[in-house]
């Protein structure tokens, strides 16, 4: 993703967990802060997909996370594999949720559904569009509201994969994903010192091995 000149990088050292691995696919739980894949400049080369490069060279990238986004995060070993994950996600038969803090109490189940589109002027933010933005698509759940803090814990799907699709149509309902530098209007008010988002759940059938698989990563706040 375009990162902002301003932007200083310095991702976590700490060695990629692997949740998964076989002969076709390597899943790891990204940390929140590294890259999913090499930026454009030298100094944001370190990504989660060059660690993995450096264990499997032939790996291929089948999905992203934003950076300030931590948890599952897939990679095939093969072209082969590439291929059948690629058409696996094309088809929506991969069950995948996430778990974030938003801000305030929300509703105990819902979905949002506007229209996204990227914000040229002030990439790499995205927006709501009715007119010119593309379909997306979001379900959320209430799993727990703390009062003293006036935060709910959510589980999101998104339906579609628009980028930043969760953290926009949280923002959009008027309940922004606590310590979002991008989104919420006071990141500062979040204790951490990251957002409050992480792929939580992968769920498919392996495209090659034909087996069902169910990869879980535990919740880092």
């Amino acid at each position: 993703m375009p990162l902002n000149d301003n932007f200083i990088y310095a991702p976590p050292q700490q060695a990629l967990e692997i949740i998964y691995e076989d002969d076709d696919l390597v899943v790891v739980n990204k940390p929140a802060g590294l890259l999913s894949v090499m930026g454009r400049l030298p100094e944001h080369q370190d990504s989660a997909y060059l660690r993995v490069l450096d264990k499997h060279p032939n790996a291929k990238v089948t999905h992203r996370l934003d950076m300030a986004t931590s948890g599952l995060l897939m990679f095939a070993k093969h072209r082969d594999a590439e291929v059948a994950v690629s058409k696996m996600f094309q088809a929506r038969t991969v069950k995948k949720y996430y778990v974030a803090l938003l801000q305030g109490q929300i509703e105990a189940e819902g979905r949002v559904e506007v229209p996204l589109i990227t914000d040229w002027e002030n990439r790499p933010r995205q927006m709501v569009h009715f007119e010119l933005g593309k379909q997306a698509k979001t379900l959320f759940q209430l799993m727990e509201y703390d009062a003293e803090m006036d935060q709910s814990r959510v589980r999101l799907e998104p339906v579609t994969g628009r980028s930043h699709q969760l953290r926009v149509h949280m923002m959009h309902i008027g309940h922004p994903i606590m310590g979002d530098k991008l989104y919420h209007p006071e990141p500062s008010k979040f204790p951490l010192n990251r957002m409050a988002l992480h792929a939580a759940y992968l769920a498919f059938q392996h495209p090659l091995q034909h087996k069902d698989l169910v990869l879980q990563s535990d919740i880092p706040f």
